[in-house]
């Protein structure tokens, strides 16, 4: 009776249940739009669940250049990185010079990632050549802001010994950090608005600076994954004016290794509902295919997500 009873209950359990898979994003720290944006999409994917069998988790993680490393060692399916830190890991340079990783792929592209420079009020900044001397969070190593940051660096001439101090403080840490006066300012790549920029200039006053100059017009120049980017006056409290910049694109990238047709499915999640995806998040409110599948990819597209684009004309 045991026998037929655990058979009958074999027999009723839907394809479905019994083929779960489990995918996995790794994003960024929980105030960033990496972490949204990986929601957004585990949303929509698990929407639908009961009709492909695959569920999404989403992963807060130490960002860009931890997802690649973390992807690569088979520890998730997907992450969410900058640009240019997807195009140095899969060419072997900059900060993979020894760690080439040639089965990267990319699936989409996302929002516009402006590096955010950040002054405390008190601190007297008004351009980041005032930073010299002072006390200036440059990310944690895992990060690609700290990569691009490093790279904007040998740009102009500086190391990190140009600092009095240079912190290696989580995304989620460097806001509180400098409203309680341990630092002087920080930097951030990160999709606008967000609440790690938002929190800052609301308790405290803090200032938005400029990046420009010589250094920035080199980097855009030489390099297809910067653009010069203005970050609006008036998008956060106690910040008026336009702010001159420069960033990368946030892209959602996998491996060669992960199956076409768990890309497909996530690709498909996002793109059939693609105004649903837009409201999930206000840094992705002005997305449209046509960039998302050749903007900022620095890696080759997996054939799942190729296959769907095929499907809708796209390519």
């Amino acid at each position: 009776m045991l026998a037929a009873l655990l058979l009958g209950g074999a027999v009723i359990t839907s394809p479905a249940q019994a083929q779960t898979q489990f995918v996995s994003i790794g994003t960024g720290g929980v105030t960033g739009v990496y972490y949204a944006a990986g929601g957004a999409i585990c949303r929509l994917v698990n929407k639908d669940r009961k009709d492909h069998g695959l569920r999404c988790s989403v992963e807060s993680t130490g960002a860009s250049v931890f997802n690649i490393n973390t992807i690569k060692a088979g520890e998730l399916d997907f992450g969410v990185t900058q640009s240019d830190v997807a195009y140095n890991a899969y060419h072997g340079e900059e900060q993979f010079k020894d760690a080439k990783y040639d089965k990267l792929r990319s699936v989409f592209s996302l929002h516009p990632e402006p590096f955010t420079v950040m002054a405390r009020k008190e601190a007297n900044v008004k351009s980041f050549d005032d930073f010299k001397g002072k006390r200036f969070n440059v990310g944690n190593p895992g990060s690609g802001t700290r990569a691009s940051l490093e790279q904007y660096l040998a740009a102009r001439g500086w190391t990190l010994k140009d600092f009095a101090l240079a912190s290696e403080l989580r995304a989620d840490e460097h806001g509180p950090a400098l409203c309680d006066g341990k630092i002087d300012g920080f930097i951030y790549g990160v999709g606008h608005p967000s609440a790690n920029i938002q929190d800052p200039a609301t308790t405290c006053g803090a200032q938005l600076v400029p990046l420009t100059g010589p250094a920035v017009d080199k980097l855009v120049n030489d390099h297809d994954y910067f653009a010069k980017v203005t970050i609006p006056g008036g998008l956060y409290p106690n910040n008026p004016n336009d702010i001159d910049t420069y960033g990368v694109l946030a892209t959602l990238v996998t491996s060669s290794d992960v199956p076409d047709e768990a890309v497909y499915r996530i690709t498909k999640a996002v793109f059939d509902n693609f105004d649903d995806f837009k409201k999930l998040h206000p840094a992705l409110a002005h997305l449209t295919p046509e960039e998302m599948i050749k903007n900022g990819l620095s890696a080759p597209l997996h054939p799942g997500a190729e296959k769907y684009y095929k499907e809708r004309g796209w390519m």
